[in-house]
């Protein structure tokens, strides 16, 4: 039964625990690296979820979750309203084909051994028993879908820039023509001067093709450009969430004003101070206790080291995991 709802993928309550062994033949488990630790969120479809945070927070850990390249500790992934960790074997290759992902590496990303036709096709082969003469249609359409010459089926990686290297992974994520593209840094192993053509081109695309984007990032300004929607992630949890224009506006955990003060002010003629966070980002293997961000915060209080903050309600769609009203 397909889902009338909006909503196309969502996590609910999503754990990614790895266990810390000790001992080489019968390794005991000595604790726990909580990657991903209780995340929330949805996206719906048309539309980018955007989700940032800085390095070791749980980003990229949640997209291999979503991708199956990891199985969740606990909690659900919902596609289309059905729970992908109950589906059968034949709906799993469907839900394989419907998800695709950039990564953030075209050097690392593409097979260097293999010509370009090879590269794109491969989620054809893998998914879809279709004739030799279609699957090559197929690789030319979507070599002109990313502005690349079709003629250039025959060609290696390294006879490509960067940035075009770029393009053809993004024409192999479009080829099996999926509901949902998972963008994992994809700009920033890449020159600045060729980063907009390719946010623009990846606009354009969902836009004509009408795409569903979960996009990883620690750059706020490609997020800002990007997303509809938007998640703050702090060691493995979500601190903020909801419309991204709103967040940019409103910020209201101190770790996002933090970020965005840093990163992009709201006005950029206004005098500013830069706000610094203090310390350094704490273990997923022990994280504080209560609010994990309060080692670090400016307004933590007692409770902020006791109690954990769960997320709530600020605005129409916006929601923050914070003790105080700090809203902008």
């Amino acid at each position: 039964m397909l889902s009338t709802s909006n909503i196309l993928l969502e996590a609910k309550n999503l754990r990614k625990h790895f266990p810390i062994t000790k001992g080489f033949i019968r390794g005991r488990v000595a604790g726990w690296i909580r990657a991903v630790d209780g995340v929330s969120f949805s996206v719906n479809r048309g539309e980018t979820f955007g989700l940032v945070g800085e390095s070791g927070c749980g980003k990229t850990t949640t997209a291999k979750l979503i991708l199956l390249l990891e199985e969740p500790t606990s909690g659900s992934i919902l596609f289309g309203g059905e729970d992908i960790l109950a589906l059968s074997e034949t709906r799993l290759k469907e839900y394989s084909k419907s998800v695709q992902a950039v990564f953030q590496d075209p050097y690392g990303s593409l097979d260097p051994r293999m010509k370009v036709a090879n590269i794109i096709s491969e989620p054809l082969v893998v998914s879809q028993a279709l004739p030799r003469k279609a699957v090559i249609e197929r690789v030319k359409q979507v070599l002109l879908e990313v502005g690349l010459e079709p003629k250039s089926i025959n060609r290696f990686p390294h006879q490509f820039s960067g940035g075009q290297r770029q393009w053809i992974a993004v024409a192999r994520a479009l080829a099996s023509e999926p509901k949902v593209i998972i963008l994992d840094e994809p700009v920033s192993a890449l020159d600045v001067s060729i980063r907009a053509q390719l946010m623009n081109l990846l606009k354009a695309i969902q836009e004509r093709l009408g795409l569903t984007y979960l996009l990883i990032a620690h750059d706020l300004a490609v997020v800002k450009h990007m997303s509809n929607c938007m998640g703050v992630m702090y060691v493995g949890r979500l601190v903020e969430h909801g419309d991204a224009d709103e967040i940019y506006q409103h910020p209201c955990h101190p770790y996002t004003v933090g970020l965005l003060s840093a990163a992009l002010p709201a006005n950029p003629d206004a005098p500013s101070a830069e706000i610094i966070l203090s310390g350094e980002v704490p273990s997923p293997i022990n994280p504080p206790p209560g609010c994990r961000f309060h080692p670090r915060c400016s307004h933590a209080k007692g409770i902020c080291s006791e109690k954990e903050p769960v997320l709530r309600k600020v605005a129409a769609n916006h929601f923050v995991a914070c003790h105080f009203d700090l809203g902008g």
